[in-house]
């Protein structure tokens, strides 16, 4: 997703002694594995920096994993460009790997040498973000999408995203500050292409009919969990994985909701950077975050969906991440794909026009 900066880099922070106890069991490799050490470049917290899964790769490959961190997607990219052989993996949303594959940033992956992407839903494993001239630039690692979180106890029905200009929620609604999660929502509700919309005036147009709806344009998960607490608003645009955590984490009493118009679709892929020297040592470092086994520990706190059908297969039938990324959904996504700059830049002046009408009397 373009989640921007969606806190994901501190959920993982609470794992606690029950994951360490979990990757204790796990096989050791070869211990003809290279030892050394790689640099991973993620979201601070986002399940590659975890103390406890780290020190088990350690134990069965002899490798260390250091980390820097990125606070946006341009400045991963930036950082990427001006560090030539600076990282081994690094986290890409997967809309950004055309721009960084036409750069020369990240190398091709043969996905057959990572053995536990052998349980890739299909759906992912070509996906057109990741395959590129008949290349995969990048291993499938988590998904998730943008939609609706309803509060529950209240007997709200919502089917759509225009309960967001349904005066029954008058000053009961929210909205992320994002241009181009804002854009996609409106793109879905006119029947146009998230990535490409036709009809700008159109998307505009929709988005300011949210106005008198609008409670709150929250940037932050922790803003969103914090006012949904104070029961500031009862219906808001949010992420998958984030209704996993408010749930779990926070008791919020709140229910995912894919509206009848679809979904805005988003996929995380683990990349080897191009100028990387330690390429099997970062192949190994993939394979081990792919694991079933771990995921199914990180998953206990909202983790995002897994890309691995095996391993979403083997959560229990109860767990809500399994329950609400039902692999049913993703005929009803669109994926977010890549934006040249130019559009991007409208997709924001649009969505800037939008809040100031919003913040008018």
């Amino acid at each position: 997703m373009v989640r921007s900066q969606w806190n994901r880099r501190k959920f993982t922070s609470t794992l606690g002694l029950g994951f360490a106890a979990a990757l204790a069991s796990w096989p050791r490799r070869s211990s003809a594995a290279a030892a050394g050490t790689i640099t991973v470049l993620n979201w601070q917290g986002y399940g590659t920096d975890l103390a406890a899964g780290l020190r088990q790769f350690k134990a069965a490959t002899g490798i260390d994993v250091k980390h820097d961190y990125y606070n946006s997607e341009p400045e991963m990219l930036t950082k990427l460009r001006t560090n030539p052989g600076a990282y081994d993996v690094v986290l890409v949303n997967s809309a950004r790997d055309a721009q960084a594959q036409v750069e020369g940033l990240i190398e091709p992956i043969d996905l057959a040498k990572v053995a536990n992407a052998a349980g890739l839903a299909p759906a992912f494993g070509t996906h057109p973000n990741i395959l590129i001239d008949g290349k995969t630039y990048g291993v499938p690692w988590v998904w998730g999408m943008n939609a609706l979180a309803v509060r529950t106890g209240k007997g709200l029905q919502v089917d759509s995203y225009a309960a967001l200009a349904n005066p029954a929620f008058a000053g009961r609604g929210a909205v992320f500050d994002d241009a181009v999660t804002a854009v996609a929502i409106a793109a879905l509700m006119t029947g146009q292409g998230i990535n490409n919309p036709s009809d700008m005036k159109k998307i505009g147009d929709t988005l300011k009919s949210f106005k008198k709806d609008v409670k709150l344009i929250w940037s932050s998960e922790d803003e969103w969990n914090k006012a949904f607490a104070a029961d500031a608003f009862d219906v808001s645009v949010f992420w998958s994985g984030a209704v996993t955590r408010a749930v779990n984490l926070r008791r919020q009493p709140v229910a995912f909701v894919i509206p009848k118009e679809g979904a805005v679709g988003w996929l995380d892929n683990l990349c080897i950077p191009a100028s990387s020297t330690k390429k099997d040592a970062a192949l190994q470092f993939i394979d081990f975050m792919v694991d079933p086994k771990f995921y199914a520990e990180w998953a206990k706190v909202g983790a995002p969906a897994s890309a691995n059908n095996a391993t979403m297969e083997a959560l229990p039938a109860d767990d809500l991440n399994k329950q609400i990324h039902k692999p049913e959904y993703l005929s009803k996504l669109q994926f977010m794909g890549a934006l040249p700059d130019d559009r991007r830049q409208a997709f924001a002046d649009v969505w800037e026009e939008v809040k100031a009408y919003y913040a008018q009397s």
